[in-house]
């Protein structure tokens, strides 16, 4: 990898997306240059001309071959093309086998997997780290159940973290991703190994605030990423929160559709009609939509007898917000070789829960 005295390239990809544009001005406010990377040549080329005179390259999400001319061994690749489960395949492949770091918006469970499970010996074996789902989805459960784990010791065993967003305006990928979602089998960290299980089997009640809130399991990160740096763990399970009669329709949702996701003609139809669904809405919220949202990250440690240990709970920022800034932080952090891994990491296992509290802080995201 390159020497720390010399940062690393990094290369963003989908820089004219939503969530791309908004890492793009996150990484350049905090001094870096990117190559910014689309398959627009006009929209990307404006957009680099705005930030500076930034580097620019063209490639199609579909096209390994095109981002292999762009991405080479020791950069740090930034990947916020979503949905990831039609479109983020060509960029983790490119980078593991080329030897680059790698690090995504992705908050889509069955793709953070496939990171962890089939990309993540090839990244090992080109020295490389992959950092899946290093944004909202999933580093502020990952930041606090590791500091509510720490909290506990080792004689905790399980963990529940619940994510609670208030104000929040959707971007034409996010939705995207969640209608996919609907069509995907579900996986939780069940006695010691991650299992596949139904999103949305468990609903459950949180304190936020002083206030009961109801949350739905849903696949994160978490369930690969904590239990590298805490193998004592047996049990994980994210949730995200929704008003009761949603949670219940969301279970209930995903059982319906488990017939679906098992025949694949059924499910391309679906697929189909949920990227109609979506068609056309590629924007997301302003500046000031944004700056009315805040969420709540709740975990608690458990012993194995189910008893809350020790709890954390953080209040940061819009979403979208921390997602850029906390792409870009890890994104400038891997660039001076601060990594201290290689494959499939966890947002602690990459670069220690001390940086990480650190960096989380600096984007807006704090121990209440």
């Amino acid at each position: 990898m390159p020497d720390s005295t010399e940062p690393a390239r990094i290369v963003l990809f989908g820089a004219t997306g939503y969530t791309g544009d908004l890492t793009a001005r996150s990484l350049v406010a905090r001094g870096a240059r990117p190559v910014l990377v689309a398959r627009n040549k006009d929209r990307v080329t404006a957009l680099a001309e705005e930030l500076g005179g930034l580097e620019v390259a063209v490639a199609d999400a579909t096209d390994p071959a095109a981002l292999r001319s762009v991405v080479a061994k020791g950069d740090v690749l930034v990947s916020t093309v979503g949905p990831f489960l039609r479109f983020g395949e060509a960029a983790v492949q490119v980078a593991a086998e080329a030897g680059a770091h790698y690090l995504d918006s992705t908050g889509e469970g069955p793709f953070l997997r496939s990171v962890f499970e089939r990309w993540g010996s090839v990244a090992a074996a080109n020295d490389a780290a992959l950092m899946s789902a290093f944004g909202f989805d999933f580093v502020p459960g990952n930041l606090a159940g590791a500091l509510a784990l720490e909290k506990a010791g080792d004689v905790a065993t399980g963990l529940d973290v619940a994510y609670f967003v208030k104000g929040f305006g959707t971007s034409g990928g996010t939705k995207a991703s969640i209608a996919g979602m609907l069509l995907e089998e579900g996986f939780a960290y069940v006695g010691g190994q991650v299992r596949q299980v139904r999103a949305g089997r468990r609903v459950e009640t949180f304190d936020v605030g002083g206030r009961t809130m109801t949350a739905v399991s849903v696949p994160g990160s978490e369930h690969f990423a904590l239990p590298q740096s805490y193998p004592h763990l047996r049990d994980v399970d994210s949730f995200l929160g929704a008003p009761p009669a949603l949670a219940r329709g969301m279970g209930a949702t995903t059982l319906l559709t488990t017939p679906v996701r098992r025949l694949g003609p059924t499910k391309k139809a679906a697929q189909a009609l949920a990227a109609r669904l979506v068609k056309g809405s590629t924007g997301g919220p302003s500046a000031e939509e944004r700056a009315g949202a805040a969420v709540t990250i709740v975990a608690h440690a458990r012993a194995r007898s189910g008893e809350t240990l020790a709890t954390t709970v953080l209040k940061g920022p819009d979403p979208y917000d921390y997602t850029a800034d906390i792409l870009a932080w890890g994104a400038i952090a891997a660039a001076a070789g601060k990594v201290q891994g290689v494959g499939g990491l966890g947002p602690v296992a990459a670069f220690g829960l001390a940086a990480l509290t650190d960096g989380s802080a600096a984007a807006g995201l704090v121990e209440a």
